[in-house]
């Protein structure tokens, strides 16, 4: 596996930009990186369940929860099925919950918080759009790198 190191990245890249926001590390793969698949939704991860049966190919889900920490958008079961089918990682503009279970869970995830309950299944949300928080925006496609520094985001493969 290729180290990430995102102070380094951005040292080498001055033109990746950092998510102004506080991620904490919840999964056991402390570094992960790859293209993004957006998802935008607000306290309804059916969005998020269906991303992760699909083969991940190393690729990073991106979730904005809107940044809410009333309900998670990941627990143990979704994280698992995203590290079966191949995902980097996640990073979660919102909660998670399971979060033990997460930590021994092969797969990156960057989220803002924990929180025990979770999600109504509605149906609600967008994929695959530009979605935006923390001071930056985030297309499909583009690349995102994380480790216990920060989260990046480039418009070009930096590894």
């Amino acid at each position: 596996m290729t180290t990430i190191s995102t102070p380094d990245l951005t040292d080498a890249h001055p033109d990746a930009a950092a998510i102004e926001l506080q991620f904490h590390n919840f999964g056991s793969i402390r570094q992960f990186g790859g293209p993004a698949v957006t998802i935008k939704c607000h306290e309804d991860n059916s969005l998020v369940k269906q991303c992760v049966g699909e083969p991940g190919q190393g690729r990073v889900i991106v979730v904005d929860g809107g940044g809410s920490l009333r309900r998670a958008l990941l627990g143990d079961m979704l994280a698992q099925e995203a590290a079966a089918n191949g995902w980097a990682g996640l990073v979660i503009n919102g909660a998670v919950r399971d979060v033990d279970e997460i930590a021994a869970t092969a797969i990156g995830v960057q989220a803002l918080g924990r929180c025990a309950l979770k999600t109504q299944k509605l149906g609600v949300g967008q994929r695959d759009v530009v979605i935006a928080f923390g001071g930056v925006t985030i297309a499909p496609g583009d690349f995102v790198y994380a480790d216990n520094n920060g989260v990046i985001v480039s418009k070009r493969a930096l590894l």
